[in-house]
């Protein structure tokens, strides 16, 4: 699978990509707001070849990730994981180096993963879950018509402390609204 944006390739990870996603996955600035710890060397050729194969959606847990390609690099990675099918719902993601924040990349590739979501696959719901202090990702999911559900209160122990949660959300018939209206182009 591969989507294509004014700007940017979304592609499946390959054999190649390894200096390039352990520029942003190996960063501790990165890793902040991630499950995960920064990613370490001997990480990142098994993180690429678990995930090169995420490429469509049959059943609950698959998920499409896409590396985002500029200029002949991967400067992130954006996914789709699906809910459970039978509510339509699938969970949108993102992962950028950050010396490529504020040119507005992850919001045109998580844009593409929406309408691939809303478009091809028939979801109903679209949500992202993320740290609200990560105000970068708040912008993108506002900027992506997304609304804000929930702020979660200490909802789990996040590497050693306490942890608040964010759940954002797009509708398909909001997004079609976006459509119809040219927010969505």
């Amino acid at each position: 699978m591969r989507l294509t944006t004014e700007r940017l390739l979304l592609r499946p990870l390959s054999p190649g990509d390894e200096a390039d996603v352990l520029a942003y996955r190996g960063r501790p600035d990165v890793s902040r707001y991630l499950e995960s710890e920064p990613m370490a060397p001997e990480e990142v050729k098994p993180f690429i070849a678990e995930r090169m194969n995420a490429t469509r959606i049959e059943k609950q847990g698959d998920r499409i990730l896409l590396g985002v390609e500029v200029d002949g690099h991967v400067i992130g990675d954006v996914r789709l994981r699906a809910g459970r099918l039978e509510d339509q719902q699938g969970e949108l993601g993102w992962v950028f180096h950050p010396g490529h924040q504020g040119k507005g990349y992850a919001t045109e590739a998580a844009r593409a993963l929406v309408r691939l979501g809303f478009g091809e696959l028939g979801l109903h719901r679209i949500w992202a879950q993320l740290d609200p202090r990560n105000e970068a990702s708040a912008r993108v999911c506002r900027r992506l018509g997304m609304r804000q559900e929930a702020h979660l209160v200490e909802e789990s122990r996040f590497k050693g402390e306490w942890g608040d949660l964010a759940i954002y959300a797009l509708l398909d018939r909001e997004w079609q609204a976006g459509v119809d209206d040219g927010r969505w182009r």
